[in-house]
């Protein structure tokens, strides 16, 4: 796996790559230091990663109990320490689940996509970070 980033308009914004794709990704830095608020700040992306990678295993599985979903949101909120480097304490997902869906059903399958299936998780919590997370059906 590699990526590749390219700064934009000789200011603290790129745009990255994936080297075996054309898809775009827009990442900013702060305001202050040259950023032009037209990207992802470094730390939402990682927030971005844990969720988009827990809730594409949480949708498989749920499909393979046949769970019918309609709807699938998820919220990501995360505290970081005052000290430098500003790392991820606390992480806490919210999954969003609208359908016809088992409770107990949904309560296991968040758990695998989450502790055994997301490498994201893996990496943060070998780091100290205290990850979490909940199933809401609505």
């Amino acid at each position: 796996m590699e990526i590749k980033l390219n700064r934009k308009n000789n200011a603290l914004h790129f745009e990255g790559s994936s080297m075996s794709s054309d898809i775009k990704v827009h990442i900013d830095g702060p305001e202050n230091a040259g950023g032009e608020k037209k990207g992802s700040r470094p730390m939402e992306l990682v927030l971005m990663a844990l969720g988009s990678c827990s809730v594409f295993d949480l949708s498989i599985i749920l499909e393979k109990q046949r769970q019918k979903i309609e709807d699938i949101q998820v919220k990501v909120s995360g505290k970081r320490r005052d000290e430098i480097p500003t790392i991820f304490t606390d992480i806490h997902i919210s999954f969003q689940l609208r359908g016809e869906v088992n409770i107990e059903k949904a309560n296991k399958a968040a758990e695998l996509a989450v502790k055994k299936y997301c490498s994201v998780h893996d990496m943060l919590t070998a780091g100290g970070v205290n990850i979490t997370y909940s199933i809401d059906l609505g």
